[in-house]
């Protein structure tokens, strides 16, 4: 079984930044993580997840409108990582992120992490 975990979060004051990290683990190794897209979605405290970024395989991307200029996603297929680099921080960036790979009926997803913003 193949699992995703994230790493990186924790709070930081607004106008910061954080790298959050995103390994799968577990049964990785059998698969191809070159085949895999991968998104971050943003959880709020009602636990309805909210888009954020999408990389595929071909290596376009594309943010949520609110990201855009300040977030940046990134993969390393060796190493079955994934990556969002969130800069300029705003308190409305708070919440739990979640990573998620997914290829045709395939997906994996992460239990996510905690990132806290304040003004």
């Amino acid at each position: 079984q193949v699992q995703l975990v994230e790493s990186g979060g924790g709070s930081v004051q607004a106008g910061g930044s954080l790298r959050l990290s995103c390994e799968a683990s577990g049964e990785a190794s059998r698969i191809n993580f070159s085949n895999f897209h991968m998104r971050w979605y943003r959880q709020g405290p009602d636990h309805q997840r909210t888009y954020v970024a999408h990389l595929n395989v071909g290596g376009s991307s594309d943010y949520a409108d609110s990201v855009k200029g300040r977030f940046t996603i990134s993969r390393d297929d060796a190493k079955n990582m994934m990556y969002l680099q969130m800069n300029n921080l705003k308190p409305e960036d708070t919440g739990v992120y979640v990573c998620y790979a997914f290829m045709r009926s395939t997906e994996y997803w992460g239990r996510g992490i905690q990132v806290t913003v304040s003004s």
